[in-house]
């Protein structure tokens, strides 16, 4: 079995993508609420400030800062992964296995990491989160999905309404070309 390298900065910032087992599945819009009362159980017990967060409905990305002297990662993922799942009836297919493993079939085992580098990386993960509706062509403009953290930011002036529309993470720029 290979062994994955993580990344152990205690205090970082990182983003993270996170999957479904079976993509197909709406699981993640479908219970929400159980979503976000994983979420608040996790930061309950290890806390962390969450900067930006999209759920789509097979997957989801954010980003987080971890407190200064602590590197637990994975500690989070297992208790926000374990907590939804314990919220969910008992109705998905599980692989011999998974079963061997007493593993329930929701998760896919890993997730994506990424250490942010500098604030302009910050920004740049920022925007993918909170573009990732309009990518996967779930909404026509960012604000228009309601598992965003990017409505706090419009909600405080750091983003328009209309960022992330059209011309997409570009909007600043296209709405200078438009103008002229």
């Amino acid at each position: 079995m290979p062994r994955y390298r993580r990344v152990w900065v205690p205090g970082g910032t990182y983003f993270f993508t996170v999957n479904l087992l079976e993509r197909r599945r709406r699981l993640l819009v479908e219970r929400i609420d159980a979503l976000r009362a994983a979420f608040i159980d996790a930061r309950g017990a290890q806390p962390f400030e969450l900067l930006a967060i999209v759920v789509l409905p097979d997957h989801l990305h954010c980003v987080w800062r971890l407190p200064e002297g602590d590197a637990d990662n994975a500690g989070r993922w297992q208790r926000i992964k374990a907590g939804f799942v314990r919220r969910l009836p008992r109705d998905e297919y599980v692989s011999t296995i998974r079963r061997a493993r007493r593993e329930r079939g929701v998760w896919q085992r890993r997730y994506w990491e990424h250490l942010i580098q500098d604030d302009e990386d910050l920004r740049r993960h920022i925007d993918y989160v909170h573009f990732n509706p309009v990518k996967h062509r779930w909404a026509a403009r960012a604000v228009d999905w309601p598992h965003s953290s990017v409505h706090r930011y419009v909600a405080r002036g750091d983003l328009t309404a209309d960022w992330g529309g059209e011309c997409g993470v570009e909007a600043d720029r296209c709405a200078r070309e438009a103008a002229g």
